[in-house]
């Protein structure tokens, strides 16, 4: 059975925290291009999903340390373990091996981002409302 590709869903993953639903709706944007590349345009996409990953995950991890966000040990780890499973599998893209690659961005990243997203991002986002930091 093929996993169901990762796709922005309104009614989902619309946390109303406008900067994180801009975030998200273009990692989902890369992460769908990534997941239907072929063989010479993957290593690209591969490095666009990597560096705006980085973006994004620091701009939240910034955002939670300016508002103390309570829970920011956990999502900061989640934040660095993805990271870090992106960039190792970014040294075998580079070097012209993409299977793992491209297995981990159809069939992990759709089920890691919908929970981590629904969980997560959304308790940050309530936290950013509490305190008046959705701007």
């Amino acid at each position: 059975m093929k996993p169901a590709a990762i796709a922005f869903d309104d009614a989902r993953h619309t946390l109303g925290v406008a900067e994180m639903d801009a975030t998200h709706r273009a990692f989902v944007t890369l992460a769908a291009a990534l997941a239907e590349a072929d063989n010479a345009t993957f290593p690209t996409l591969y490095g666009e999903l990597l560096a705006h990953t980085r973006e994004h995950f620091a701009a939240e991890d910034a955002r939670m340390r300016a508002t103390r966000f309570p829970a920011i040990g956990e999502h900061l780890n989640e934040h660095q373990r993805v990271l870090g499973e992106l960039t190792a599998f970014n040294r075998s893209v580079q070097a012209g091996r993409l299977q793992l690659a491209r297995a981990y961005v159809r069939e992990s990243l759709p089920g890691w981002f919908d929970l981590h997203l629904a969980t997560m991002d959304a308790a940050l986002a309530a936290h950013l409302r509490r305190v008046g930091a959705t701007a």
